[in-house]
């Protein structure tokens, strides 16, 4: 049974027959200027930063020519002020640094908070049919894994480069104060260090740093259909070649990331080679000021041992660079599983949210569908479903009585008249149709919690004797209360019950919501064919006085339902 209550698009139609109004690059910028914090709430954090890498360069200035200058006089009450610099730098570096922490990780996170949250919302509209395809591990690593690189991009790039770039520039002019030749020096060693460290991170290290967020795409896919599919596996002895599968994805994205963070010592090694460059060609410029007295002593230690910590701060550059190449192949990623426009073929949810009292017939005529892509998935379906009538479709595999329960609920667009009573269905809202009509899946999707939730779910106000009631209906009162009462756990996907058990639990779910009009789609599929029988009598005599629509290859007992109609090809016959 589907208990969704879908958002509204968050653009136009897109599809075979929808405009194209941007880009793939124009929707990753989007996805990345979703993931950066607004300006307010990121201030904060990079002027602590700026701060913090301030009082780190201003103590070891401070410090070095504290140190020269005690060694060439005799009293030290003329270096009161640089002590009491030392002991304010050396504290200050501290705050500052925890509180570039805190603001920067908190706009961080509840900037990623916005951005998982709008990435459900996207998939939202779209699930189930506008998926298709899609693997669902690929799904889930886009949804966890890539949302949750997106929050370095504020932290790892966009903060350290904007730190990075005013502590250099304002060390260059400091020192040009103090010796123009070894600002010059500074200068140069910057640049050479951030071109040779952020290329040499590319070319070792790009094309891997782009595959990472794939290849962890393909782990995720690995693992989640080897623990979904496990008994299956099992039971065919096709266990070891699907755990080989996942040593496999797992051996290749170890050799991506340990050839990333390759690349990324490289860079880092660079930086430091040129750090300690840049100090003995600072000393090496600005040791001719002494003999002419353009510089003395105490300031030529501050000119040589600046850049020490203005490149520990460069250090950042690269890393910054190989992180942007990261953060935009997870964007990449976002965007090819959850596109942010709505295939056309899919129903929009932007009518009325009305509510439908009593029990209201469902009136189709020349209803046609397709799924999303083109494929043709209802071709011309005439059917009526008058108050408290059960009525059976059957058809072979493939005749499109799945699309019909999907159009139904309105996963799917219809084209033709489809009516509930005497309203459109297109002019009401997708949560509006699905509370009129619930759909039990064919494969039931059940938590792996306690039977109690797994019925809350479609009611959290139900107390345990109405529970105890609606399992009583659906034929489960008895296997309940055998099982330890409503707190007996289900397993993950329901692997602790049978098929059956599952489609009682999920019709229970659906008496409990209190659907008008109930749709069962294959509901003895994956059950015993002897137990199947029991099953469908159950399930419609616990519907009661609500609207069924069957849907399946099986006859049910007969007498059953009132009436049959015949699906072929996507058309009632």
């Amino acid at each position: 049974m589907t208990l969704r209550q879908a958002q509204g698009p968050t653009g136009e139609p897109q599809g075979p027959a929808a405009k194209d109004l941007g880009s793939r690059a124009a929707r990753v910028r989007g996805v990345l200027r979703l993931a950066q914090p607004p300006i307010a709430r990121f201030l904060p954090g990079l002027i602590w930063g700026v701060l913090s890498a301030t009082a780190a360069v201003s103590l070891l200035a401070v410090s070095g020519w504290l140190i020269v200058s005690a060694s060439i006089v005799d009293s030290l009450v003329p270096l009161s002020i640089a002590v009491v610099g030392v002991r304010f730098f050396a504290v200050s570096r501290a705050v500052t640094r925890y509180l570039e922490r805190l603001s920067g990780h908190d706009a961080a996170l509840r900037q990623l908070a916005t951005t998982r949250a709008d990435m459900v919302r996207r998939l939202i509209p779209l699930s189930p049919a506008g998926l298709g395809s899609t693997d669902r591990g690929r799904v889930l690593a886009a949804l966890v894994d890539d949302v949750e690189n997106l929050q370095i991009l504020p932290l790892r790039v966009v903060q350290p480069l904007a730190v990075a770039g005013v502590v250099a520039l304002g060390a260059v002019g400091f020192i040009a104060f103090v010796s123009p030749p070894a600002a010059l020096t500074l200068a140069v060693c910057l640049l050479a260090a951030a071109a040779a460290s952020v290329g040499l991170g590319w070319v070792f290290g790009s094309r891997a740093e782009a595959l990472v967020s794939t290849r962890r795409a393909d782990l995720s896919a690995a693992l989640v259909d080897y623990f979904g599919s496990l008994d299956v596996l099992l039971a065919y002895g096709a266990e070891e070649q699907a755990r080989e599968r996942v040593r496999e994805a797992d051996a290749v994205l170890r050799r991506l990331v340990a050839r990333a963070s390759l690349a990324q010592a490289i860079a880092a090694g660079v930086v430091s080679a040129v750090a300690g460059a840049a100090s003995v060609w600072a000393l090496a410029a600005a040791a001719p000021g002494l003999a002419t007295g353009a510089i003395d002593g105490p300031w030529l230690a501050v000119a040589v041992l600046v850049p020490m910590v203005v490149f520990e701060i460069f250090g950042a550059v690269p890393i910054a660079a190989a992180s942007w190449r990261s953060v935009r192949s997870s964007a990449e990623r976002i965007v090819d599983v959850l596109p942010d426009r709505m295939p056309a073929e899919l129903r929009t949810d932007d009518g009325e949210d009305a509510e439908i009292a009593g029990t209201p017939s469902l009136r189709l005529r020349g209803v046609r569908a397709n799924w999303p892509g083109g494929t043709a998935a209802l071709a011309g379906v005439d059917l009526d479903l008058r108050p408290g009538e059960r009525v059976l479709v059957a058809g072979p595999s493939g005749a499109g009585k799945s699309s019909l329960a999907a159009v139904l609920v309105g996963f799917l667009r219809a084209e033709g008249d489809y009516r509930i009573g005497e309203r459109e269905a297109a002019a009401l809202s997708g949560p509006a149709l699905r509370r009129t009509i619930g759909l039990c899946e064919q494969s039931p999707q059940l938590f792996d919690e306690d039977i109690r939730q797994n019925l809350l779910f479609a009611r959290d106000t139900a107390t345990d004797e109405e529970l105890r009631d609606v399992l009583d209906r659906v034929g489960l009162g008895e296997w309940v209360r055998e099982r330890g009462g409503l707190d007996a756990r289900v397993g993950d996907r329901g692997a602790l019950v049978s098929g059956g058990q599952a489609q009682r639990i999920a019709l229970a779910r659906a008496l409990l919501r209190g659907f008008p009009v109930l749709v069962l789609d294959e509901p003895t599929a994956g059950v015993d064919p002897d137990a199947s029988d029991a099953l469908l009598r159950d399930l419609l005599a616990a519907a009661g006085d609500q609207s069924v629509l069957l849907i399946s290859h099986v006859a049910p007992p007969a007498g059953t339902v009132d009436r049959v109609v015949r699906l072929e090809n996507g058309r009632t016959v």
